[in-house]
């Protein structure tokens, strides 16, 4: 019981767990706000997005231009007016709404099919064409590329065709606004939705000052209805030959654009890396996802920081609190921002980021076993009553010497102490009144084996001290010292009780190569049990 009290861990004061802690919510928010292990929350985001599906929207449908579709009306580009016939064809079928992600930046080079085609989004009246953003390069500045004058005329609507694909080539979200000089332009996706200003939801665009720069705004990270062939598709030339059913295009939201491997570039999604998505099935993802409500936003900063930081503290103090503490902080604080961020995202729609709270806590959880290990290490060289050192650490120490002291032909005395009555020291009044006189004792050997080299161990029921270079006549200073001070302790002044002394044994001599280091025990304990037969309190010099 005295023993496993000794070796009970306590916590750090209050002061100090609230100090560490504050530190660790430093490094992680530090860590939070320079995204340091963004790629690993991305890769995350990937993982809890990548089998997450939804059916689309209903009223959303592709009109694609297929392989089989250039195979059968002839190679790109097509003549504007088959793209009018096309627009036609969705007009007299009812169509709610048509994106055209077309280039119409230029003049078609047949003559009368940009009227075909500008009449054509007249009849229709809710066509929405794209904007194209060119950057800026070789001394010029960057603007936008509208549809021809006589197209925008007509068009219902406008949107920045801007796909956002992230360092590592993934799509993972998309800006709802962007123009520039300021984000005036909305997304081709949020211009086919059409919602009301009212049930939009989304975040207010902010002006920019500048007219030389492309400027994004309210970004949000998409939700895709699911891998590539989520969203409905019908062909191109179905469509334009009158193969589809009218009934089919009745009040749908049409989306009209490229799916051929070769006409338009590919995306990776989260939802499935190794198939890439078109841009039109992009385009296709953000109506679907505002018309259904499921836009993702990002955590703001300010609270994306906080929230890490304050999970971090609350780990932190757990683990430098008591074993109860520090078992719940292992087993609930370290998964807990991974399962967070998946609840947040998964249950509100919203991503918080993990890696940099998880990431400061491990680090902090690394940093803590180290020092535990450390700490059970220096505990297992000492004994946990007196707090001086084992019997292995004292007899390699000796081991140590004894080699020292032999190459250099310098004296080396072990002492060997016992207190005298010890049995009868347990019977005095107070909770443990033996232990606490044994403690005071190793204290005061402790206090006399001062010198860097000497070395205060606990052996059984005694203790020892080393004393390297100590001759007889030092040895027996210390000795002697060490007696009056035990003589002086406070139990001496208790009346009725047994008065606490000190039988000693000291065995001095310079080790030769013939001399072992268990020579020196064994010589210390034969002057230790003359000076028990003597009477006690007292010393026997032993010295060769």
């Amino acid at each position: 019981m005295r023993l496993a009290a000794a070796m009970k861990r306590q916590p750090l004061a209050w002061r100090y767990r609230l100090l560490l802690a504050l530190l660790a919510g430093l490094a992680a928010a530090a860590a939070s706000h320079g995204r340091w292990l963004g790629a690993v929350d991305e890769a995350i985001f990937d993982h809890y997005v990548a089998r997450w599906s939804y059916p689309a929207d209903p009223s959303l449908l592709i009109v694609a231009i297929d392989e089989a579709s250039l195979q059968q009306i002839g190679p790109w580009p097509w003549s504007r007016s088959v793209h009018a016939r096309l627009l036609d064809r969705l007009t007299r079928a009812g169509s709610k709404r048509v994106l055209l992600d077309l280039p119409l930046s230029e003049p078609d080079r047949h003559p009368g099919a940009d009227a075909a085609l500008a009449a054509a989004i007249a009849r229709n009246g809710q066509v929405v064409l794209p904007v194209l953003a060119v950057p800026a390069r070789d001394g010029r500045l960057a603007e936008e590329r509208l549809p021809i004058a006589l197209m925008t005329a007509n068009a219902a609507a406008l949107g920045h065709a801007e796909v956002h694909v992230d360092a590592d080539g993934v799509a993972r979200g998309i800006f709802l606004q962007a123009g520039i000089g300021s984000a005036h332009w909305p997304a081709l996706g949020l211009a086919l939705a059409d919602l009301p200003e009212r049930a939009q939801g989304l975040p207010a665009a902010e002006v920019h000052a500048g007219a030389d720069k492309w400027v994004r705004d309210g970004y949000v990270r998409l939700r895709y209805t699911g891998p590539p062939g989520s969203v409905p598709q019908v062909a191109y030339v179905d469509v334009l030959e009158g193969r589809i059913a009218p009934a089919s295009l009745h009040n749908r939201r049409v989306l009209v654009g490229s799916t051929a491997a070769g006409l338009a570039p590919q995306l990776l999604a989260p939802t499935r890396r190794h198939a890439p998505m078109s841009g039109i099935e992009y385009h296709a993802s953000v109506a679907s996802m505002l018309l259904q409500s499921r836009t993702l936003r990002g955590m703001p900063p300010m609270w994306q920081h906080a929230l890490g930081a304050m999970l971090v503290m609350l780990c932190v103090a757990g683990l430098c609190g008591g074993r109860a503490a520090t078992i719940l902080a292992i087993s609930v604080g370290l998964p807990l921002p991974l399962l967070l961020s998946w609840s947040l995202l998964r249950g509100a729609n919203l991503w918080w980021a993990p890696c940099a709270t998880l990431g400061t806590a491990l680090l902090a959880t690394a940093i803590w076993a180290a020092w535990r290990i450390a700490s059970w290490r220096r505990r297992a060289d000492r004994d946990p009553l007196s707090g001086l050192v084992s019997r292995p650490r004292f007899e390699q120490a000796l081991q140590q010497e004894t080699c020292i002291g032999s190459g250099e032909c310098r004296p080396l005395a072990l002492v060997r102490v016992e207190l005298d009555h010890a049995g009868g020291h347990d019977d005095r009044p107070g909770p443990q009144a033996g232990d606490a006189l044994q403690v005071a004792v190793a204290r005061l050997i402790a206090a006399h084996a001062r010198r860097p080299r000497d070395t205060a161990g606990h052996l059984g029921g005694g203790f020892a001290m080393i004393l390297p270079e100590t001759p007889p006549s030092g040895a027996c200073q210390v000795v002697e010292d060490l007696i009056a001070d035990v003589r002086r302790l406070p139990w001496a002044a208790d009346a009725g009780n047994v008065r606490p002394t000190l039988s000693i044994g000291v065995y001095c001599r310079v080790p030769g190569p013939g001399v072992p280091a268990d020579a020196f025990l064994h010589g210390a304990e034969v002057a230790l049990r003359q000076a028990r037969a003597n009477g006690g309190d007292g010393y026997v010099l032993e010295a060769g």
